[in-house]
């Protein structure tokens, strides 16, 4: 099976790693992904239907319009990819527009124009909600038509909510297979991200989080994968799943050389 990229450039996508996600997910009719990011494990795994959650609006609202109207999206997307939106004073002022935006349609344009246009596909916002990556003076930022497509297609099977993990786990029933990839704990103490949507994911989520995994198999009998990095704290929060360490890539650094291969865990639980 042909991997298949996600239309959007994501920090932290699971791309590199999907042939070992893959191995290690339960057979179900369902997949429900509470952090679903890029897309990258709903692209490439083969489910009857999917359950996409993230806590992010503008992600969300993105792949609903793209799944209801992907020859609109695609025509109108395409002009901002052009030359003359590849400059950084335009770049800015369409920042600008797109805060101040409320309209779904446009937002949905515009989220994506900001995703291939700014630095290294990260996705942060200050604390008043504000979209606030810089300009990543790409010399011709690619434009993922056919990605968009492809999406829009296997999202006829998908079902997409903007909601917080713990109410999108909740839906797990018989059948089901979830998989989390949450915002991953720090390697140190000063190398944590905490501003995707301006909504911390801290220490007592991710211990939350495995707690939930163990509940849904225990009470609902759905297995459960978590992905996340190799750490003393992690093994601690994961020591009753079946732990696999896979071997991932940071992409977050302004130092290509700095971009190195680092333990991950993949923490299968399992029903009895």
């Amino acid at each position: 099976m042909k991997k298949k990229r996600s239309f959007l450039k994501w920090a932290g996508g699971k791309y590199p790693l999907v042939n070992e996600i893959r191995e290690h997910l339960p057979k179900g009719e369902r997949l429900i992904e509470p952090f679903v990011g890029a897309g990258s494990v709903f692209l490439n795994t083969d489910y009857e239907e999917y359950i996409l959650a993230d806590i992010n609006s503008d992600l969300i609202n993105l792949y609903d319009i793209v799944k209801q109207c992907p020859d609109r999206v695609v025509q109108d997307a395409r002009e901002l990819f052009s030359e003359e939106y590849n400059q950084e004073p335009v770049y800015y002022q369409l920042r600008t527009e797109f805060n101040q935006s409320r309209d779904r349609y446009r937002r949905a344009l515009l989220f994506l124009y900001l995703n291939r246009h700014c630095y290294n596909g990260l996705c942060r916002y200050n604390l008043s909600g504000e979209f606030n990556v810089p300009f990543g003076r790409y010399k011709k930022p690619y434009f993922p038509e056919a990605e968009l497509y492809c999406f829009a297609e296997k999202a006829q099977r998908a079902t997409f909510f903007c909601e917080n993990y713990e109410q999108t786990m909740m839906k797990a029933t018989q059948g089901a297979v979830v998989y989390c990839d949450p915002p991953y704990a720090p390697l140190s103490a000063t190398a944590n991200f905490t501003a995707y949507h301006t909504n911390n994911f801290n220490v007592d989520d991710q211990r939350r989080l495995a707690l939930l995994a163990q509940d849904i198999v225990e009470s609902a009998g759905v297995p459960v994968l978590i992905s996340n990095h190799d750490t003393e704290l992690t093994r601690e929060w994961y020591s009753s799943a079946e732990l696999v360490v896979v071997r991932g890539r940071r992409t977050i650094s302004r130092n290509v050389m700095g971009r190195t291969k680092v333990d991950e865990l993949l923490a299968l639980y399992r029903p009895r």
